[in-house]
């Protein structure tokens, strides 16, 4: 221990070191309720109770065709988060109403599946950790779950607000409506470019990834919906290579994950037709750290960044520029790109979520 460090705790009065331990009870407890959350969310647990009355252990399990054991054990936790409420005469379950909105569904609202990216941190801290000490990252491949749960976080959002919504803020509906070429960059499973191309079918779409099994889940899903104006190419944005062939690019949270972010910008400005546009959609966090400490979420992003999207940058030997570069940063590189006029822009329904329109 430094002398710094013992005058530092010889200050600490014993309130202030006792509150600190039981905000870290409360972190462990939180943390733990995360985890059972999201084995409710993939289990499909929360669905169940919402669709039945005070039940058992054996009437919920049955319902949703579980083993009763791990049922009544997950119950317990449940019912000590207050999220399920417990009669000890009738030995039944109830999940709390006032949950039901962000525990159930596939819509926008359902927070237990956003839940879900505790776990898949979990599954990859150790690794992670080894690389404070060795530098590089862990590679998309090493993030196997990764892809399902993105999907179906941004397929809510999308399915939401993407048409109707966000892509207004583009100004280029009417154009979208008469026919013009869209790419969307980052486009992973595909389900924002397959929604555009439903919605405009005048318009020709192309998604870009470089990861396959992405890429096949966007082809897959297109070839479903029966579409014939889009199509999936397998590729590096970072070695994209289109000159003036654009009328509208799309990258919807994506940028902060890519090696070379600034690469990708200047390969998005160059494959813009003169007055294409740029619509970004990234997280919305300051680029100066003491401007997030009141931010509610803060530390999920600094944890989802350190697991994944630095990470997977790193592992490219990339620049690792993190979940919370910030818009200040953000707004900067895209003008460093050669974008003459950058608008930021907000949505009301949307805390989470920065909306950048570039121009050329």
């Amino acid at each position: 221990m430094t002398t710094y460090q013992a005058e530092t705790a010889a200050e600490a009065s014993a309130e202030s070191t006792d509150a600190a331990a039981a905000r870290l009870m409360g972190i462990l407890n939180d943390g733990s309720a995360a985890v059972l959350i999201s084995i409710g969310h993939q289990t499909g647990l929360f669905d169940v109770l919402a669709a039945l009355p005070p039940a058992t252990s054996t009437q919920i399990a049955d319902a949703s065709g579980l083993n009763e054991r791990y049922v009544r054990e997950w119950l317990g936790g449940m019912v000590t988060t207050g999220i399920v409420h417990y009669g000890p005469a009738t030995k039944t379950y109830a999940l709390d109403p006032a949950y039901v909105p962000s525990m159930t569904g596939t819509g926008v609202d359902n927070l237990a599946r956003t839940l879900t990216f505790v776990t898949l941190m979990g599954e990859v801290a150790g690794k992670v950790a080894g690389k404070f000490r060795t530098g590089g990252g862990l590679h998309y491949a090493e993030y196997p779950g990764f892809v399902a749960i993105q999907a179906a976080d941004s397929a809510s959002v999308h399915d939401f607000s993407l048409v109707d919504v966000i892509l207004p803020l583009s100004g280029r509906v009417s154009d979208l409506q008469a026919g013009i070429t869209v790419a969307d960059i980052g486009c992973g499973a595909g389900h924002a470019i397959n929604l555009m191309a439903q919605a405009f079918p005048a318009s020709s779409f192309t998604g870009y990834d470089f990861f396959e099994e992405a890429i096949d889940a966007g082809r897959t899903e297109a070839q479903q919906l029966g579409l014939a104006n889009v199509r999936f190419e397998l590729a590096d944005a970072a070695a994209l290579e289109l000159r003036e062939e654009l009328d509208l690019i799309t990258v919807f949270d994506a940028v902060h994950d890519q090696a070379h972010p600034a690469a990708v910008l200047r390969n998005i400005r160059r494959a813009l037709k003169p007055g294409g546009t740029f619509l970004m959609v990234d997280i919305k966090a300051s680029s100066n750290l003491e401007e997030n400490v009141d931010l509610p979420w803060a530390a999920f992003l600094y944890a989802i960044s350190t697991t994944h999207c630095m990470s997977v940058s790193l592992a490219q030997d990339g620049d690792g520029l993190g979940t919370v570069w910030g818009v200040q940063q953000a707004e900067a590189m895209l003008r460093g790109a050669g974008f003459n006029e950058v608008r930021v822009l907000d949505l009301a329904e949307d805390p989470f979520n920065a909306y950048f329109v570039a121009s050329v």
